[in-house]
């Protein structure tokens, strides 16, 4: 079993770590305020924008999963980037050999609805996206063999925007624009995947897998669906401009490589999850 790390343990850091502790594993999890964390999580109790002393020097893998507070450049900048550089910093006084990074789909601009997977291009044009694969190479790029997950719109317990945007009648959907989605639990149980592959064979993981479940879903099917379950009036539609599509992006992402690699999703689609979230 191994020593693992979540530095920015936060609600999916909870679950993967509560899910790696069942296993066997020894789990720290590091973020400013350590209350939250479950009793099977170690408190590292640091602040991942300033240098980091507090680590343990037995640590195996990591996984780099902070999220940033505020929609802003200074606040993705200090997230993704300046937070990573400061904890591979000090992980360099450890025996870390794995470094998990977690990012987002968004980095994909695509906006012609086509397919996307691992091998699409991406586009730093904004502030996010430019600071997320700032954050991707210097993961890449540091001294520990990384790999970066790509995680598509999240939903689950503790997110239910949308559900609570129908059921107010506040909810509006762009016609044929397709969204890409991933349950709280499957993100990560895929991690716990990926970890136990990386186990049983360091040299099997690539470089970037995506995770997105297995049915890209145009915005309105999923509205008018979850409209039906909740007995609420069906959202409006609005046709998308060209600048809305850019600025949403609009694309159908593959989750090929990772099923490839074995894993099975709890939540194969938006029902299965959406359904035990229901009031």
């Amino acid at each position: 079993m191994a020593n693992i790390l979540i530095a920015g343990c936060g609600d999916i850091g909870c679950l993967l770590g509560t899910k790696l502790s069942q296993q066997g594993h020894t789990v720290f999890g590091l973020r400013r305020n350590t209350d939250a964390l479950p009793e099977c999580i170690h408190p590292i109790k640091a602040n991942l924008a300033v240098e980091i002393n507090t680590l343990p020097n037995n640590i195996d893998t990591v996984f780099y999963m902070a999220a940033a507070g505020k929609y802003n450049d200074t606040a993705y900048y200090q997230t993704y980037v300046l937070g990573l550089k400061n904890l591979i910093f000090s992980l360099k006084k450890t025996s870390a050999k794995k470094l998990f990074f977690i990012s987002s789909t968004s980095v994909f601009r695509q906006s012609d609805g086509g397919i996307v997977d691992e091998s699409s291009p991406t586009d730093d044009g904004t502030f996010s996206t430019k600071r997320l694969l700032e954050g991707e190479e210097a993961a890449l790029e540091s001294p520990f063999n990384a790999t970066v997950v790509r995680f598509g719109g999240i939903y689950g317990p503790g997110r239910t925007h949308l559900i609570d945007l129908i059921q107010e009648g506040k909810a509006h959907c762009m016609e044929e624009v397709w969204s890409n989605r991933i349950h709280s639990e499957d993100c990560a149980g895929l991690l716990s995947h990926l970890l136990t592959c990386n186990e049983k064979n360091p040299d099997s993981l690539d470089s970037l897998y995506i995770g997105v479940d297995d049915l890209p879903t145009l915005s309105c099917e999923l509205y008018d669906w979850l409209s039906e379950q909740l007995s609420a009036p069906d959202a409006d539609r609005k046709e998308p401009t060209e600048a809305s599509r850019l600025m949403r992006s609009n694309k159908r992402i593959s989750n090929a490589k990772i099923r490839a690699m074995g894993y099975e999703f709890k939540y194969p689609s938006y029902k299965e999850g959406y359904l035990e979230l229901l009031p």
